[in-house]
């Protein structure tokens, strides 16, 4: 009796914290500071970590290992690709007098093979990026914790901390937005007028995202609010993970859009479009272009409907780079909302590799991490301009977010993390050095024929790995 007596106190006890300290301020919109002090101690402690591996390795005579937080190798502006075989043959006039094939030419492509191989602009945007700084946790660097018994203690400590402290709350927290989320949005929706369901829709889905925010103490911080996105409209951003749409939700309501599932995610995704226009697809629809984009002419048409949330890059991408936007979302022509997400992977990696963990997986190690820490800049709304075709249109988009950012902006499909280069591509390449045999390269159109324009990479990328 004993034992089930102090058990029953601990479940109270433990409730009425949860329900003071973070669902109240939740459903009040509200924060009273505990997760910026916590960031604050954090921050002390790493920096403490830091001085005393740098300390013990100077002692030991060890070195620490940090590698480029970008992960990004610096390289020369590269050649187009005459002019990459005219610095191998060594004389400009060569190319023009006697445009035929010579042996040095072939060194121009091992030197990009090799480039690309040791420094591949692709591959390494769909693994998780290394930290300069270790933040205790071993899934960053996995020696750092044996270099002295004190560093092995407080990693210790933070892994009983957050597997035996915030991993149960996190997991409670997250329970109850679903829940929350499910019966609200289904009660909501057997309310017979519109307004007044828009209405509770609204301050239902923010309260709940909140809910589920806290429950991966994320740190988030908008900036220029001024242009949040607004009905008849279609918000766009770059994607890490899963999350972002937690993250963006939490600062105002949505639709979304995306392919309907089953179990738990089937039943949250029913329960929400009983009380808004959300838009869920069947397997079968998916891949109709004709159909989803009518669906989103339809939804943007109606000024009274929430700004729909759209991630054009199709896959998740680990933060440091924006890669090729899809023009489908471009083509409806309706004003565009570009948004930025950069998330600090000090405090813990939000970025979703699906190739290499499950759901179910990464949701653990998000909650057993630290804190999730973004900033999220809302850029003033974009139009087509006169002239301008989707993939421009999608490509100038892109560059303004990669831009705030602070992110590299890069031609290539995402879809390259499960799919080998076209053919298409690669037959452009042996084209263009066609050209050069011949000698159409100097005097033709340049432009449509150096390798190193982006502005060709950019269409052509467009075009030939779009939709």
């Amino acid at each position: 009796m004993t034992w089930l007596h102090f058990l029953s106190i601990s479940i109270i006890v433990w409730l009425t914290f949860l329900f003071a300290f973070t669902i109240v301020p939740a459903v009040l919109g509200v924060s009273i500071g505990i997760r910026r002090l916590y960031l604050r101690t954090l921050l002390k402690i790493f920096e403490w970590a830091t001085l005393r591996m740098e300390m013990e390795a100077k002692e030991k005579n060890q070195q620490l290992y940090k590698p480029y937080s970008s992960g990004i190798i610096v390289k020369e502006p590269p050649l187009s690709l005459q002019q990459g075989i005219q610095e191998l043959r060594g004389s400009a006039s060569c190319l023009h007098t006697e445009p035929e094939f010579e042996i040095a030419d072939i060194f121009y492509f091992c030197r990009r093979g090799v480039e690309s191989i040791v420094d591949d602009e692709v591959t390494k945007r769909f693994s998780a990026q290394e930290l300069e700084t270790w933040n205790l946790l071993t899934r960053s660097h996995y020696n750092f914790r044996h270099i002295s018994l004190r560093l092995t203690v407080l990693w210790g400590l933070g892994v009983l901390i957050r597997y035996g402290i915030l991993l149960p709350l996190r997991v409670t927290l997250a329970a109850t937005g679903i829940t929350l989320i499910i019966v609200l949005t289904t009660l909501v929706g057997f309310l017979p007028s519109r307004e007044l369901r828009f209405f509770l829709t609204e301050k239902v889905h923010v309260m709940c995202y909140r809910i589920c925010v806290r429950s991966l103490t994320a740190i988030i911080t908008y900036h220029n609010s001024e242009n949040k996105p607004k009905n008849g409209g279609i918000c766009v951003a770059n994607h890490t993970t899963p999350i972002d749409v937690i993250i963006l939700a939490n600062d105002g309501c949505y639709s979304l859009i995306g392919q309907a599932h089953g179990g738990l995610l089937g039943m949250v995704q029913r329960a929400m479009v009983k009380s808004s226009p959300h838009i869920w697809f069947d397997r079968s629809e998916v891949k109709d272009r004709h159909l989803v984009a009518k669906r989103l002419s339809d939804h943007v048409a109606d000024k009274t409907k929430q700004p729909i949330l759209i991630f054009p890059e199709g896959t998740c991408i680990n933060n440091t780079s924006v890669m090729m936007f899809k023009k489908g979302s471009f083509e409806i022509g309706c004003t565009v909302y570009p948004v930025a997400i950069k998330y600090d992977p000090l405090f813990g990696d939000a970025f979703w590799n699906s190739s290499k963990f499950g759901m179910v997986n990464y949701l653990l190690r998000m909650m057993s991490s630290w804190a999730i820490v973004c900033s999220v800049w809302y850029l003033p709304p974009m139009n087509r301009e006169e002239g301008e075709d989707a993939v421009q249109f999608a490509n100038r988009v892109k560059a303004a977010i990669a831009a705030q950012g602070g992110l590299v902006d890069l031609i290539w499909d995402g879809g390259l993390k499960r799919a080998k280069v076209k053919d298409a591509f690669k037959e452009e390449q042996q084209k263009l050095y066609s050209k050069v045999l011949v000698g159409e390269q100097e005097q033709g159109d340049n432009k449509s024929t150096e390798e190193g324009n982006p502005e060709e990479d950019k269409s052509y990328h467009g075009s030939a790995n779009g939709q």
